[in-house]
């Protein structure tokens, strides 16, 4: 097992250099502070793949390159949802599919009209993150199972325990993007559109602060981990429970900008640029440890049973423009 784990951090290290989200440094505090923070009665077998987590936080950015195409336009929506560019989309639907189509039906409306809004009425201008995320949570109650399942039946359960890391990392690299106020906006690389307070158009301004200032500070562990709290989110609907936390991280974009406007963020003495830091990063760790935890709890369960299954044309949220029903 040790063996294997070193050869996938060895093999990330000489990987081509991405642009990366928050960087190396926040994304991987977010894991570790997580993964640190799971209670004895959590998914604790976890923190044997600590250092593997850490090590591919930022690897879902890998996946961005423009000479991996296919790749690259399935996965740059993911880290983004700039919440600006769908206000006509309501409620948020629970497919991802649906949410294409809710976009492409309003292009064509304004398509006209109106070509420069609908230029930036697609996936890659409004982000799918929150399906990301869910997507990555399904996936680790599933492989969360077979964890149960393999303890139960007193078989190695290592190939699973695996399987369950390779997802955290995905998920704890959508939460910690969306930790960040400037993923959960249209003004994520610079503003954009009216300026009466002169907030800076510098596309610069996103490394500035997630990468930059976190390197700058030398963010660890020890710096969120006491402002992690108790877990929670044991109850209510998960999807919810995502778009919630992207609204709230949303929600501070502006004063992100606000402080940029004091030393573009070169200050790393700066004690409320580092408040913004440590809240963000500390709600990104305490939303990824919260869904771990969640996950492992609802993993005790068998998968319930769909009748009729969201396949079957007689479920009655079938929806024939996508060929599946609805969560």
């Amino acid at each position: 097992m040790r063996s294997v784990l070193l050869a996938a951090i060895a093999g990330l290290a000489l990987a081509p250099s991405a642009a990366y989200a928050w960087g190396q440094t926040a994304h991987a505090v977010i894991d570790r502070a997580a993964i640190e923070a799971i209670p004895a009665d959590g998914p604790v077998f976890l923190r044997k793949y600590e250092d593997y987590v850490a090590a591919s936080a930022t690897q879902p950015d890998a996946w961005r390159g423009d000479s991996e195409n296919f790749s690259k336009i399935e996965e740059d929506p993911n880290h983004g949802w700039f919440r600006e560019q769908f206000t006509f989309v309501k409620p948020i639907p629970r497919s991802r599919y649906e949410f294409v189509l809710a976009l492409y039906k309003h292009y064509e409306k304004i398509k006209d009209s109106d070509p420069a809004t609908a230029a930036r009425t697609n996936v890659r201008w409004t982000g799918t993150l929150p399906y990301a995320a869910i997507e990555a949570y399904d996936r680790i109650v599933v492989c969360m199972r077979q964890v149960r399942a393999a303890q139960a039946e007193g078989r190695d359960a290592s190939v699973p325990e695996q399987n369950c890391a390779f997802d955290v990392f995905r998920l704890g690299h959508y939460i910690g993007d969306g930790a960040n106020p400037m993923h959960d906006s249209v003004n994520s690389d610079g503003w954009r559109g009216a300026n009466p307070h002169g907030y800076t158009t510098d596309r610069t301004v996103h490394g500035r602060f997630e990468s930059k200032f976190v390197d700058g500070i030398a963010l660890t562990v020890a710096d969120i981990a006491p402002r992690i709290g108790a877990p929670g989110r044991e109850q209510g609907d998960m999807f919810d429970a995502v778009l919630a936390y992207l609204d709230q991280s949303g929600n501070k974009m502006e004063a992100v900008y606000k402080l940029e406007k004091r030393a573009g963020f070169a200050d790393f003495t700066d004690k409320d640029v580092r408040e913004m830091v440590y809240e963000r990063t500390s709600a990104g760790a305490a939303m990824l440890r919260d869904m771990l935890c969640r996950a492992w709890a609802e993993s005790a369960a068998p998968p319930a049973k769909v009748v009729p299954s969201p396949l079957d044309f007689t479920n009655p949220k079938f929806n024939p423009e996508t060929g599946s029903a609805p969560d």
